[in-house]
């Protein structure tokens, strides 16, 4: 913008406006760091929407990878019992599916022996030996020699005891009868029996009890255990009995975990139609503005979202005719979003059946020894994208952040030249103001002198000039 001044009003001792002046000259430069300022905040929307855009995509990783784990989710096996409240059961992929009848006639229990109350638990008792044993009748034999003022008391002998680490705890438990000697084995079953094969002291010891193995039949085979756990007994499975009841037989059924699977593929296509949202979102025109989303002219973006489509749409021979996402109930939409069929026709499969029927198909869809599987395929495509060095919306934002910083350093360098010039332009101006503000007076200083040196000596002695105000700039 041109800046130009009315002559008449510069010459009246009005001056002119400084500042307005020095912003006329500096606005075409100004034009260009607002250009540059918007350009900022672009990139900074677009920064924010590709990190976005890559945490799904690193999401939509973990989900493919699940997928294509060989002991994940799809080859995983659940074992249910028609009674909990006897026994549960977790399966291993290992398992092999079938049913079985369990009948638990005891549980594995701990040994445990307590004394005769005394007093208290301080109350000495005649010193001698006791014999202590561990594991049964065949179990080892632990000497305790019992010495006045040593181990005489119940405390002291608890101690004792503890110390020597016998796979035995001692503690003095005290009730309205007095204080008595409790002993509890830290083991289950059998192993954990305890007993006093010998007692020469004033102690009285009650007899034992517990220190029994758990007792059960697998589909009529007797089974032992001296825990209640059971990793062994099936193959791939290891059942934790709870309760006995030997007139109660409990159907154990082991097969693939369906729930668990359709979970994995759902979270899979969740992950994938929230990447693909977001993909959609950009290129879709804004019917009001008539413009894309911030990213729609970001060519990496449709390189992606070619890619996903490619991979969402890959396929594969045989496999009992379970060959892609379709045949599976999973529907391709038209937007390139996922929907999982919830109910079966004769033509139109739901997963949930397709999962029923023939679980092994769905996962060699998914997965197989040649890595060729759909989640094969897609994990390593993702593999490939979400690289933290060069994943196709790692290196975009990347080049973002670059021009980011190369647009704050010319919009810092811009500013600080604007400054100076501010200054200087000021300053200039400044001074000429002040000379323009200056002009009537020294116009009538002059002509007073002329008109004395023509002898005219009646010239006004007032000058004209008034208080200069702020001029005004044209442009």
């Amino acid at each position: 913008m041109g800046v130009s001044f009315n002559a008449a009003s510069l010459l009246s001792g009005n001056g002119i406006d400084v500042q307005s002046v020095v912003t006329a000259i500096l606005t075409p430069e100004s034009g260009s760091l607002a250009i540059w300022q918007n350009e900022q905040t672009d990139l900074s929307t677009q920064a924010g929407l590709l990190a976005g855009l890559n945490n799904n995509l690193t999401s939509l990783a973990a989900a493919s990878i699940a997928l294509a784990n060989p002991t994940g989710p799809l080859a995983s096996q659940i074992a249910t019992s028609s009674d909990p409240s006897i026994l549960t059961a977790s399966a291993q992929t290992t398992a092999i599916p079938g049913t079985h009848q369990i009948v638990v006639s005891n549980l594995a229990t701990s040994g445990s022996l307590y004394t005769n109350p005394l007093t208290d638990g301080n109350t000495a008792f005649s010193a001698g030996d006791i014999q202590l044993q561990v594991g049964g009748a065949s179990g080892v034999i632990h000497d305790i020699p019992i010495t006045a003022g040593s181990n005489d008391t119940l405390n002291t002998l608890a101690k004792y005891i503890n110390a020597q680490n016998w796979g035995v705890s001692a503690n003095v438990v005290t009730d309205a009868n007095g204080a008595r000697l409790a002993l509890v084995s830290q083991s289950s079953g059998l192993p954990g029996a305890l007993a006093i094969t010998a007692n020469s002291t004033s102690l009285v010891f009650n007899p034992p009890v517990g220190g029994t193995n758990a007792t059960l039949t697998i589909d009529g085979v007797p089974f032992s255990s001296p825990t209640n756990t059971l990793a062994t007994a099936i193959p791939g499975v290891t059942l934790n009995l709870a309760s006995a009841d030997p007139k109660t037989p409990v159907q154990l059924t082991v097969g693939p975990d369906a729930a668990g699977a359709t979970a994995a593929i759902t979270s899979f296509v969740n992950a994938y139609n929230s990447v693909v949202g977001i993909i959609n979102t950009q290129f879709t025109v804004d019917p009001t503005t008539n413009t894309q989303g911030p990213l729609g002219s970001d060519s990496a973006l449709r390189s992606l979202q070619s890619s996903l489509l490619n991979d969402v749409t890959y396929s594969i021979t045989g496999n009992s005719g379970l060959v892609n996402l379709a045949a599976l109930g999973i529907d391709l939409n038209n937007d390139g979003t996922l929907t999982i069929n919830q109910t079966a026709t004769d033509t139109h499969p739901s997963l949930s059946n397709v999962l029923a029927t023939n679980p092994s198909a769905v996962q060699s869809f998914f997965q197989n020894v040649g890595h060729t599987g759909f989640a094969n395929n897609f994990s390593n495509d993702l593999f490939s994208l979400t690289d933290p060095s060069n994943g196709i919306v790692t290196v975009d934002i990347a080049g973002n952040t670059a021009q980011q910083k190369a647009l704050a350093t010319q919009i810092s360098n811009l500013q600080d030249r604007l400054t100076a010039q501010q200054a200087t332009l000021t300053l200039q101006f400044d001074q000429v103001n002040a000379t323009l503000e200056a002009y009537p007076s020294l116009l009538f200083e002059v002509t007073a002198e002329i008109g004395a040196l023509n002898g005219n000596y009646n010239t006004s002695t007032t000058s004209p000039n008034t208080t200069p105000t702020t001029g005004s700039s044209t442009g």
